[in-house]
């Protein structure tokens, strides 16, 4: 990707600190960024998924839809493809006014992280190894101090030359702070009657450029769950559903177990009830689903946010591309809050885990110049 010139990205990180809302982001394996914007301050949102149905705009969603962290919906007031028709629509939106203050993040460190983090685990495994549960996502948050030079658009613009594979975004709402994210997880894509979703479940290190396939039992098990409960949602909401995989697929310096989901759809107007189905999938929360989330939620410790939650651009009438919203950080004045989480089985290891956050943490990490 190109980089824009240096008043485009100053514009755009003062932006980040302002009461506007707005999303740039960039599909995978194309080259233009995209801007979705809301000319005035008022900010739509939902309390539910099904409220989806019919609306069109960028979504921002939670992984738990609370009051303070709801649904949001930026409205597509100002769109524009490409770093030229960007700076057009921009530079001639006038006065903006800022807020400094935005939101307060914790910088933490490392040692006191792990050790929280191990607790948790213990409270996770259990009621797996008892057999309550047979699968549960253990995620984790860490804050970090940001140079002081950081800028959020340089940092989108490394991860979209870093990524080519990933859905790449920069977002910001008064109500949901700013983030950036690189995720390879689609909940939903597609236009017509043509839709696709996708089970990427089980993880391992990139070996080099080589893409390992001597996947453990437990990667395998984790990614036959959440196939299998993708397969049963979709055969019950739709006539043809085409399955592919699993294979192996890179995601950054990491590789993943994916498998692809194709299916028809009749009435495209019930968007909504449709990624209500679907989500949360088994790979951001676990079996059985409803008993699983209530479980994360009372003790996993801390609230996710917009982590794990849904992101991209929806319209029932025209083309969908919703992500879940992984491999993110929250960004507040000088600190970047990462998240990062991984599916646990009874076989599951605690210092195992914990690597494959501190992996996933470090995909954001290299493209914020904040890598341990």
């Amino acid at each position: 990707m190109n980089i824009p010139d240096l008043q485009l990205i100053k514009l755009i990180d003062k932006l980040t600190k302002s009461n506007r809302s707005f999303a740039i982001y960039r599909l995978p394996w194309t080259e233009n960024p995209l801007l979705v914007m809301q000319k005035d301050d008022n900010i739509e949102t939902a309390s539910s998924l099904c409220e989806l149905n019919g609306r069109k705009g960028f979504i921002i969603s939670p992984f738990h839809i609370t009051e303070k962290h709801p649904i949001i919906i930026i409205r597509p007031d100002i769109t524009a493809n490409g770093w030229d028709e960007i700076s057009e629509k921009l530079i001639s939106l006038g006065n903006v006014s800022y807020n400094e203050s935005e939101f307060q993040n914790t910088c933490n460190i490392e040692s006191q992280l792990k050790e929280q983090y191990i607790s948790t685990f213990q409270k996770f495994i259990t009621p797996l190894r008892d057999r309550i549960f047979r699968k549960l996502v253990l995620s984790r948050k860490a804050g970090y101090m940001l140079n002081e030079d950081f800028s959020p658009l340089t940092a989108f613009i490394t991860a979209c030359n870093s990524y080519p594979r990933m859905m790449i975004s920069l977002t910001h709402t008064p109500i949901s702070g700013t983030w950036i994210g690189s995720t390879p997880e689609i909940i939903i894509s597609g236009k017509g009657n043509e839709w696709s979703t996708v089970s990427l479940a089980g993880t391992m290190q990139m070996n080099g450029t080589s893409v390992p396939d001597n996947w453990t039992d437990k990667n395998k098990e984790e990614q036959a769950l959440v196939s299998d409960y993708i397969k049963d949602i979709l055969q019950g909401i739709s006539s043809e559903v085409r399955v592919n995989g699993p294979y192996t697929v890179q995601a950054g310096p990491l590789a993943h177990l994916k498998t692809d989901f194709r299916f028809v759809l009749e009435n495209t107007s019930e968007l909504g009830n449709v990624i209500e189905a679907l989500y949360p999938t088994p790979a951001i929360c676990g079996l059985p689903k409803k008993a699983a989330y209530d479980f994360i939620l009372e003790n996993e410790g801390y609230d996710r946010g917009y982590y794990s939650g849904i992101i991209g651009w929806l319209d029932p009438d025209g083309e969908t591309n919703l992500y879940v919203n992984l491999r993110c950080a929250n960004i507040s004045g000088n600190c970047a809050t990462y998240y990062a989480g991984g599916g646990l089985l009874p076989v599951s290891e605690a210092s195992s885990e914990w690597e494959e956050t501190r992996h996933k943490m470090n995909t954001m990490r290299r493209c914020l110049n904040n890598t341990l």
